[in-house]
């Protein structure tokens, strides 16, 4: 799973680019997406280990930002669309690009969680009958 960190990371950092870039390079809020992939980056460089605590550890710590930047991309999301202003549709495309970047690593995450578990506990109870 921290490869597939890395991807998300990626394309979050392109995403981040691509939205500066798409606003004239006028807003630097625009690179939001872009800390979300250092970020994601630099803590699934950090769980790929053989230890696995370590990656446990730092797995965690990447849904934790993930889940965070998930619900404040969709608060963002929904204050521009209860604004009175005039919406910024490459700045409102960044954000549901975020959004729906971090929603689908949440998602593959917690499969990947879940499929861990099951896995050591078929290991335990297999390991039980042994005895």
């Amino acid at each position: 799973m921290a490869n597939v960190t890395l991807v998300f990371a990626v394309l979050l950092a392109g995403l981040g680019v691509g939205g500066y870039v798409g606003t004239g390079s006028e807003h630097p809020t625009a690179l939001i997406p872009a800390a979300f992939g250092i970020v994601l980056g630099v803590f699934g460089f950090l769980a790929v280990s053989p230890d696995p605590n370590r990656r446990r550890l730092f797995m965690h710590i990447n849904v934790m930002v993930a889940v965070l930047g998930f619900f404040g991309s969709l608060i963002e999301i929904f204050r521009n669309l209860i604004s009175t202003e005039e919406l910024d549709m490459t700045a409102l495309a960044a954000k549901l690009g975020l959004a729906w970047l971090l929603l689908i690593y949440v998602i593959l995450c917690i499969w990947s969680f879940v499929t861990a578990r099951r896995v050591e506990a078929i290991a335990a109870l297999r390991s039980a009958e042994k005895k």
